[in-house]
C-alpha cells in the first residue's frame, strides 16, 4: 500500500502551532514511507474563508519546508484541491446516500429545531434531533420537495450497536451508536457539512492515513459510517493530543505567540520551529532534542507519538532556536539577518563594513534573529533618534560621581590614538586603577552613554565598531544631562 496523507486546513485565519504540528507529522510520515503528502483547502465555509488566509497558510507551509506533492500551485491527479471547487462531487455522494436509504430529507425549520432545543434545555436534557422526518414516506418527501420546501439531509444513524475506532495513537476507542444523532450531511442550501465533505475528499484522494487533532475524534464514528454507506475503504486514523500552555491549559493567545507568522516575525528559524514542533508529542529517546529535518524523516514513527497532551515551552523553543542559530555558517546567518535589519533601520546598507564584526559580537548571544536588531541598536540608530533606556538611566544616575567619572572617561578615550578594542580597554582600565573604583563604576556609564543600554555586546568591541567620533559625541551628549 502506498501511503497517502493530507493536511486540510480551513482558511479562516492564520496557521497556528497545532495545525503546523499536524501538517509536520503528516509530512514526516509521508516522507518516511516514500508516500505522498497532499495539501487540501477546506473552504466550504464561505462566510469565514478568505483568499488572504489561504495565501498566508501556503506561505507558512513553504517557510517551514513542508512542501506538498499534490495540492494548490502543484495540482495532481485527484484535484481540484479546494472544497469550493468540488461541490458536484458532494452532491453526487448525498444523492447516493439518499437513494440507498442511508440518509433522508429533513424538513424541520430552524425555528422548529430551536424550539426542540429550548424544550430539551428546560427539561435539563442534552438535545438530540428526535428523528421526526426519518419515517416520512417517499411520496410525502417528493411532494414536499416539489412544493419547494427547503430540506437538509441527515444521515440515518443506527439506533443501537457499538463502533470501535482503532486509533494508531490512542488504541481502541469504543462508541455507542445509540448515542449518536442523525447528523446533517447537507444543509438546506445543498452545501455539504464537514463530515460529508471530508469523507468524500479523503476517499476520492485515496488517503490511507488520517492524522489530525483529537478534537476530531468524536467525528470519527460518524465518518466511518459514511465511508461504509458509500462503499469506500476506511483509512487508518491517528488522533494527536492537544497542545497546552505552560499553565497546562489549552494553548491560546494569552500565553503568547501561537501563529507561525508571529514566530517568523520574532526571528525564529524554520529549522528550529520544525525541530521543536516535532517534539510536541513525539520523542525518539529520552535525551535527544536536536534533529535536522533529514533526521526527523529518518526517525519519525507514529508509534512513538504520545496520547498525552504536549506542553508548549516558549523558553525551550528559544533555547533550541539559539542552538540552531549557532549551527549556521557566518554568511548564511548574515543573509537571514539582513531582511530583519532592513525593516528595522531605514538607513541600513547591506555593504556596511562593520556588519560582519557585529554579527560575530552577537551570534553567541542570540536566541532569535530579532535579538540582533536589539543588540545592534547602538550602531544602526542615527544620532538624532538615539535614546537611552529610561530604566537603565535611572540606575546609573543614582550612582555617586557618575558624571565626574564619565568626564574622566571621555578624556581618556579622546587621547586614544589607535582606535582599537585593545587600546580602548587599556585606556578605561587605567582609569579604573587611577580612580581606585570597581570596573563597573567606569564601564556602566560608558556603556549606557554609547549603547543606550546597560546590557550590550562586549563593551570595548562595541566602541571600536561605533568609532571614535560617535563614541565621544555620545559621551559628550550624555554629560549635558548632568544636573
Amino acid at each position: 500500500m502506498s501511503v497517502r496523507v493530507r493536511f486540510a486546513p480551513s482558511p479562516t485565519g492564520w496557521l497556528h502551532i497545532g495545525g503546523a504540528r499536524t501538517a509536520l507529522y503528516n509530512f514526516l510520515f509521508a516522507r518516511k514511507h516514500g508516500g505522498k503528502f497532499i495539501l487540501r483547502i477546506e473552504d466550504t465555509d464561505r462566510s469565514r474563508s478568505t483568499e488572504e488566509a489561504i495565501k498566508a497558510i501556503i506561505d507558512d507551509m513553504k517557510w517551514l519546508g513542508l512542501f506538498w506533492d499534490e495540492g494548490p500551485e502543484v495540482g495532481g491527479p485527484y484535484g481540484p484541491y479546494r472544497q469550493i471547487e468540488r461541490t458536484e462531487l458532494y452532491q453526487q455522494a448525498v444523492q447516493k446516500l439518499v437513494s440507498s436509504g442511508a440518509a433522508y430529507y429533513c424538513f424541520c425549520t430552524p425555528e422548529e429545531l430551536e424550539k426542540m432545543r429550548s424544550e430539551a434545555l428546560a427539561q435539563k436534557k442534552s438535545f438530540r434531533y428526535p428523528r421526526k422526518c426519518r419515517a416520512l414516506s417517499d411520496a410525502e418527501v417528493n411532494e414536499r420537495l416539489k412544493r419547494g420546501e427547503k430540506a437538509a439531509v441527515r444521515f440515518k444513524t443506527p439506533l443501537e450497536g457499538k463502533l470501535i475506532v482503532r486509533d494508531i495513537v490512542r488504541g481502541e476507542v469504543e462508541f455507542d451508536l445509540g448515542q449518536l444523532d442523525d447528523f446533517v450531511i447537507a444543509r438546506s442550501d445543498r452545501t455539504p457539512t464537514y463530515n460529508l465533505a471530508v469523507v468524500v475528499d479523503d476517499a476520492l484522494m485515496k488517503i490511507t492515513h488520517v492524522i489530525r487533532g483529537d478534537d476530531h475524534l468524536s467525528n470519527t464514528p460518524k465518518q466511518i459510517l459514511i465511508y461504509r454507506a458509500l462503499g469506500f475503504p476506511v483509512p487508518e486514523f491517528a488522533h494527536l493530543s492537544m497542545i497546552l500552555g505552560p499553565d497546562k491549559k489549552p494553548l491560546s493567545k494569552r500565553h503568547g505567540a501561537t501563529a507561525i507568522f508571529e514566530f517568523r516575525n520574532q526571528g525564529y528559524l524554520p529549522e528550529a520551529m520544525v525541530n521543536y514542533l516535532a517534539l510536541l508529542g513525539w520523542s525518539y529517546d529520552d535525551k535527544t532534542t536536536f534533529f535536522t529535518p533529514e533526521e526527523l524523516i529518518e526517525k519519525f514513527e507514529l508509534s512513538r507519538v504520545s496520547a498525552n497532551p504536549a506542553v508548549f515551552d516558549f523558553q525551550k523553543l528559544q533555547w533550541l532556536n539559539g542552538v540552531w542559530i549557532r549551527t549556521l555558517k557566518h554568511e548564511e546567518l548574515k543573509q537571514r539577518l539582513i531582511p530583519l535589519v532592513e525593516r528595522a533601520y531605514r538607513d541600513f546598507r547591506t555593504d556596511d563594513p562593520n556588519l560582519d564584526k557585529l554579527l560575530e559580537l552577537t551570534r553567541e548571544r542570540m536566541k532569535t534573529l530579532s535579538e540582533f536588531v536589539d543588540w545592534t541598536y547602538f550602531y544602526f540608530t542615527g544620532e538624532d533618534n538615539f535614546q537611552l533606556d529610561e530604566t537603565d538611566k535611572e540606575k546609573v544616575f543614582s550612582g555617586e560621581d557618575v558624571f565626574k567619572i564619565l568626564r574622566a572617561a571621555y578624556e581618556k578615550l579622546a587621547a586614544v590614538e589607535n582606535w582599537s578594542k585593545e587600546e580602548i580597554e587599556n585606556a578605561l582600565r587605567r582609569l579604573v586603577d587611577e580612580l581606585g573604583v570597581k570596573p563597573k563604576k567606569v564601564f556602566q556609564p560608558v556603556r549606557l552613554a554609547c549603547t543606550g543600554r546597560l546590557v550590550s555586546p562586549p563593551l570595548f568591541e562595541s566602541l571600536e565598531v561605533l568609532g571614535r567620533e560617535r563614541t565621544l559625541n555620545r559621551i559628550k551628549k550624555f554629560l549635558t544631562l548632568s544636573p
